[in-house]
């Protein structure tokens, strides 16, 4: 526990100082822009949480060095320092909004391969006829691998969009791989994941559910990184785990960005990296959520963001349970797999058609205290 209590003792503190301190770099760290597409808040609020959890995290490679040896330490802090490229893409992505997604993508792939070849977290398995084939070069192992990391770091990114939703999911997740690598007595990956827990809880204090502050594209790469690397890692130390474990921890932001892309792509003949108003969890705040239909009001607004978000967290766990329940039964995680697919896509087509499911309805017709200087009308 050592390692978690150092980095949510910095990320908090940290974090609370970015709070306080917002009005000095609102100009450049707060995001103004409430007419996208994507956008769910009313007020302007810093989108640099990220630091905070990166500094958590190196917070946590001291816990980790005090707790159990140097060179664990040192381990974390080298995935650490191979994460540099991808948060510094997204930290300057929220301080200017000058790179494209491409851009982001790129920096976060070069993050993938510096792991790679300095940690060899790299992934030689997949459980998939074909693919498996793949991975046994070095070439395609180093491309899948790329594409994985790159992958989930923009998952969690496409998440983020509601206070709390995309911090608790990686919380969960990393509370999944922690117990299987404790479960296969490898305290060095439980103790990375409990590092990120901490680091991410330390944020989420602030973030949930007032809104003080967001995660922005350096937070959200950074814990995409972060999970994946560590679920890589995971694999890599102990064979009997199933490398489909890790897939079905992170199937919901996996499943909704490739909805997303098809969606985009085929259905309404939009570029895949258009932003759009239609992902799952704003579907549940505009359409399910209508205790606050009608309040504009930013008090009323922000209690509506952060309602919506247990919502998805339970849709999250809907996967973990089962991942942590059989993590070395492949044959019992791609039928999870499977079923949370064909779940997903039948949730989302009954909310946009206004048929949610009656437990949604009573869920978000449950109404709100307003406090008094709010007004419903304003």
């Amino acid at each position: 526990m050592i390692p978690l209590l150092f980095a949510f003792a910095v990320s908090v503190a940290v974090t609370l100082l970015l709070v306080r301190s917002s009005k000095m770099h609102a100009r450049h760290s707060g995001d103004h822009d409430f007419g996208k597409p994507q956008g769910l808040h009313a007020v302007a609020v810093p989108r640099i949480g990220g630091v905070g959890i990166v500094l958590g995290l190196v917070a946590g490679a001291g816990g980790i060095a005090a707790s159990m040896d140097r060179s664990a330490g040192m381990f974390t802090l080298t995935l650490l320092a191979c994460v540099a490229p991808a948060f510094a893409a997204g930290i300057v992505q929220d301080f200017t909004e000058a790179l494209t997604p491409r851009g982001r993508l790129v920096a976060t792939g070069l993050s993938a391969v510096l792991a790679f070849f300095a940690m060899d977290a790299g992934i030689r398995d997949t459980a998939i006829p074909g693919l498996d084939w793949v991975v046994s070069f070095t070439a395609g192992s180093v491309l899948v691998t790329v594409v994985a990391v790159a992958g989930i770091a923009n998952a969690i990114n496409i998440i983020d969009g509601l206070n709390g939703l995309a911090s608790m999911c990686v919380v969960l997740m990393l509370a999944a791989i922690a117990y299987v690598g404790y479960q296969v007595d490898d305290p060095l990956i439980g103790s990375l994941a409990l590092v990120g827990i901490g680091a991410v809880l330390g944020f989420f204090l602030w973030n949930f559910p007032a809104g003080l502050i967001f995660l922005g594209d350096g937070g959200a790469y950074l814990l995409g990184f972060f999970v994946a690397e560590t679920s890589i890692l995971l694999l890599v130390r102990n064979e009997e785990v199933s490398p489909l474990f890790p897939l079905l921890v992170c199937i919901y932001p996996v499943f909704e960005t490739l909805f997303s892309i098809y969606r985009r792509s085929f259905l309404r003949a939009m570029p895949p990296s258009m932003p759009d108003g239609i992902h799952l969890h704003s579907l549940v705040y505009r359409r399910v959520m209508r205790w606050a239909v009608g309040s504009h009001s930013a008090k009323a607004l922000t209690r509506r963001n952060s309602m919506t978000s247990p919502v998805l967290w339970a849709l999250c766990m809907a996967s973990i349970l089962p991942a942590v329940l059989f993590w070395s039964n492949t044959s019992a995680l791609m039928l999870f797999l499977l079923l949370f697919g064909l779940s997903y896509v039948a949730l989302y087509w009954r909310i946009v058609r206004f048929r949610s499911p009656r437990l949604l309805r009573i869920l978000g017709s449950r109404p709100m205290p307003l406090d008094a200087g709010d007004n419903p009308k304003t």
